[in-house]
């Protein structure tokens, strides 16, 4: 299936590194309304650059647009999309408007087009393997999850990140968007596809520094922590900053034991079953679950090329959520990750990076898991 990129910034290069592992999917061209970052990707990577939007919008063989703007642009670019009559896969959020997210989720059904959203690490070795332990029953009855989506990325050389390519790593856009609405759903999409819709949000953000970014002066919430009730039950706990030092633990606690992820950004990352017993005893008591795998994808250190420390490394196949889109349309389907979900998982961000306190309005159907991990 024929894709193209609007948006040839930071993250696109990572787009392209992992196109390899999905043979169904072929890269038409890609477009950026900066001409200077446009060459320089599409200089980089061999690939056909489009002259303008309209043009990769009235291009017919490009059957589905890859969202790759800033978060301010995305409704703008996934509508237009849209009316075209284009599938679209967008990074995340939807949307920074609940009310715009929910409009373009309407669009796409009414015109039978399908819209997902990044992240789609749900779909990696490691979620897929989390989740079958639950599903097993290895920790009994689960009741709480403690989330942890901390960078500590404000005391690096931030200002020098710069991809493969040579693009700058957007830190105003990143700041302004808020750390919360940037990271949140790489967890939160776990935790909805695992234990169900989220019912009620309770939340709080704070800006602890002030001084970032080219003004040196942004009020966005830098810290949040949310709790999030679930309908089924299940109580979970994230917290997301970029003050605190670096911290991507996820723990799911049941009645039989603790599953823990040490890192939600590697898709080969292991899990571990932990008794429920005394910390001192814990080493004795660990065991690591079998990776369930599909293949031996491409997954490139994602790390700006000039960074100096290797804490802030993780690897990540960025595409796999447009190839089950792709095979989803083939099928004529929903894919795993439907719009309904990505607007729940776009909801529940939005409610703790505002610092919000209320029942949540969205649902979706369940989401099944990937046929290789059943």
């Amino acid at each position: 299936m024929r894709i193209a990129f609007i948006g040839c910034g930071y993250v696109a290069d990572y787009y392209q590194q992992t196109l390899v592992n999905h043979p169904i999917l072929q890269l038409a061209g890609v477009y950026d309304r900066d001409p200077e970052r446009s060459r320089r990707f599409t200089g980089h990577y061999k690939v056909k650059r489009y002259g303008s939007f309209e043009e990769v919008l009235n291009d017919a063989s490009v059957e589905v647009v890859v969202n790759l703007t800033t978060a301010k642009s995305h409704y703008d670019i996934t509508k237009a999309a849209l009316e075209a009559g284009k599938q679209v896969y967008t990074e995340k959020p939807i949307s920074l408007r609940i009310d715009q997210a929910r409009e373009l989720v309407e669009l796409a059904e009414q015109r039978g087009l399908i819209l997902s959203a990044a992240p789609c690490n749900l779909l990696s070795e490691t979620a897929q393997t989390l989740w079958k332990a639950l599903r097993d029953g290895l920790i009994a009855t689960p009741r709480l999850a403690y989330a942890e989506l901390d960078e500590g990325m404000i005391f690096e050389n931030y200002q020098g990140w710069l991809n493969e390519s040579g693009t700058p790593w957007p830190y105003d856009d990143e700041f302004e968007t808020g750390c919360t609405l940037e990271h949140a759903a790489y967890y939160l999409g776990w935790l909805t596809a695992f234990f169900g819709p989220a019912k009620r949000v309770y939340s709080v953000g704070k800006t602890i520094v002030r001084e970032k970014g080219s003004s040196g002066d942004c009020s966005t919430p830098d810290f949040a922590v949310g709790i999030i009730e679930f309908a089924s039950g299940m109580v979970a706990r994230i917290t997301c900053s970029i003050y605190a030092e670096k911290d991507h633990r996820l723990r799911i606690f049941g009645d039989g034991g603790v599953l823990t992820v040490q890192e939600c950004w590697d898709y080969g990352a292991p899990v571990f079953l932990d008794s429920r017993v005394p910390r001192t005893w814990r080493e004795k008591h660990r065991k690591r679950a079998k990776l369930l795998h599909l293949g031996s994808p491409k997954l490139p250190q994602v790390r700006p090329a000039n960074f100096e420390y290797n804490h802030r490394g993780h690897k990540m196949d960025f595409c796999p959520g447009i190839a089950e889109l792709a095979l989803a349309a083939t099928e004529k389907r929903q894919p795993c990750i439907s719009a309904r979900w990505s607007l729940h998982v776009n909801e529940v961000a939005l409610a703790i990076s505002n610092g919000s306190d209320g029942e949540m309005q969205t649902t979706f159907d369940p989401i099944t898991p990937m046929p290789w991990a059943r």
